[in-house]
């Protein structure tokens, strides 16, 4: 991007910054977006913002940095307090000569941060096949964490028919580069944003509009002593970040979802709607994965086209990454239908497992939502999924009860249009009937699964367990008996090889 009239102003500061005198005469490493440049130093990093007025961003005054950085620091520090300090001026001294928090006149403002290292980013933990589904569930909670504790917005928000137009519009402006699927990408995103908005505008006055992050892709969270941390909310433009809550969770899982985990990004979806069971946004999740990937396709189309004095190329390789993006939306928005597959068996029979590597591959992207008996057993009693429960809780009261939740829940999850795995025992004749028929109300294909392995192997594998919501012991195990179900609906599964042989055969009986 080309230095603006306005940014001549600030190239004093910029080579000021750039010197490594000016940082005790450690290297500086300089990053250029569209809107900042990012000075790395040491254990410091300075954020300056570009003297631009872009529709969406307006620095072109020193007052208006100050504000905007001061901003990025507020609502940053909810989330990233140990990265972000500050606001920094660089003052010019009496002497004339720049410095960093001097005692002269501001001419500057910087976003004083904390460096944190490179490598623990979650994009570059992608990259290096180190971004685990374990991962995945904690980053869901801390995302959770983030919305639950956000405030409502009373904002005004635009309506959502007038963001795809805006988006439709930018697309078009890059159709050269995007090529002929823009059109039809465009019609599905206005179908959808009609039939989404009274549910958008009922969901405002039920609180998921709030202030939030705004920008929550993999480059916007690191790791920092074990806890998924998100940094860089967007600060620019409070219409950004005051959104709903699940189109703001729904940017990572399109960033999963193009960066080619789906288990991840299930995984992602399932703890997330374990801590908010905001099941009705499910509803919305299609339009919300397009939407999101359709802006990523005309952000990406804008950068694979060089600047005309360069001789306004194309790149050829951001160009099949825009091109993607653009598939990626016109799939989320012709989902595959919803089905509901129950997955049961005798305790260590791995059931779990199973649940977890067919999920994503089941309805809508990113796949089915897992309801496991045993969490919602816990949830009853008001304990963290990994505490014993006393025997009290193991009553045929209370396991009814247990199923029964699990088949409303996953009666709203259908009628929502995604779909379902019902991890349970199921051993018996009424709790697989009452599982079948919310699949035959919601008029989606079901198919109980029952996985059959040998006492002892259960036993094991059930020894073998760390962490887990179940209190089955070994000696449960080996004491549970119990033939596989008769029911039609039930196909047998050999679980008796292995996860991958049991995977193998649970989906030649699926189709998948």
């Amino acid at each position: 991007m080309a230095m603006t009239g306005s940014e001549h102003e600030q190239q004093d500061v910029v080579d000021f910054l750039s010197r490594p005198e000016t940082h005790a005469g450690v290297p500086v490493e300089i990053i250029v977006t569209h809107i900042s440049r990012v000075f790395l130093a040491g254990d410091r990093v300075y954020k300056l913002k570009r003297a631009v007025a872009l529709p969406y961003a307006d620095f072109s005054t020193l007052e208006k940095r100050r504000a905007a950085c001061e901003t990025e620091i507020e609502i940053n520090q909810r989330t990233a307090p140990s990265i972000y300090d500050r606001v920094i001026p660089v003052t010019r001294e009496a002497d004339g000569e720049l410095a960093l928090d001097g005692d002269g006149m501001p001419v500057e403002w910087l976003t004083g941060m904390r460096r944190f290292p490179a490598d623990c980013l979650f994009d570059r933990l992608a990259l290096e096949g180190e971004f685990t589904e374990d991962l995945a569930e904690a980053t869901a909670r801390t995302v959770a964490a983030l919305h639950e504790s956000a405030p409502p917005a009373v904002a005004q928000l635009a309506p959502v028919s007038a963001v795809v137009r805006g988006i439709i519009g930018e697309l078009k402006a890059h159709q050269q580069i995007l090529g002929a699927g823009v059109d039809r990408l465009a019609a599905g995103l206005e179908e959808a944003a009609a039939a989404a908005a009274p549910l958008l505008q009922r969901r405002i006055s039920s609180g998921f509009v709030r202030e939030v992050h705004g920008d929550l892709h993999l480059g916007n969270i690191v790791l920092l002593d074990g806890q998924p941390t998100p940094f860089d909310a967007i600060e620019f433009d409070p219409a950004l970040r005051v959104i709903d809550v699940f189109y703001d969770a729904a940017f990572l899982i399109m960033d999963l979802l193009h960066r080619g985990l789906p288990r991840q990004a299930n995984r992602f979806l399932a703890a997330y709607l374990q801590e908010r069971p905001d099941f009705e946004a499910l509803r919305l999740l299609p339009l919300f994965l397009a939407m999101r990937a359709a802006i990523r396709a005309h952000v990406t189309a804008t950068r694979a086209r060089a600047p005309e004095e360069q001789g306004g190329g194309i790149d050829p390789v951001l160009q099949d990454e825009a091109v993607a993006f653009l598939d990626l939306a016109q799939d989320c928005l012709m989902p595959r239908p919803p089905r509901l597959v129950a997955v049961s068996g005798l305790s260590g029979s791995g059931k779990t497992t199973l649940a977890r590597n067919l999920a994503p591959d089941l309805g809508p992207r990113p796949g089915a939502v897992i309801l496991r008996s045993d969490e919602i057993r816990k949830r009853l009693a008001g304990v963290p999924a990994t505490r014993r429960l006393a025997q009290k809780w193991y009553r045929k009261s209370v396991s009814k009860e247990v199923f029964r939740q699990l088949a409303e829940t996953a009666q709203v999850i259908l009628d929502a249009g995604h779909g379902v795995v019902a991890d349970g025992v199921y051993g018996e004749a009424g709790q697989r009937a009452e599982i079948g028929t919310v699949a035959n109300t919601a008029g989606v294909d079901f198919c109980g699964l029952w996985l059959a392995a040998d006492a002892d192997l259960r036993a094991e594998r059930v020894d073998a367990r760390r962490g887990d919501a179940s209190d089955a012991t070994a000696a449960v195990a080996l004491q549970q008996k119990g033939p596989p179900p008769e029911d039609a609906a039930w196909d047998v599964v050999d679980a008796g090889h292995g996860a991958e042989v049991t995977e193998k055969a649970a989906r030649q009986v699926l189709e998948i």
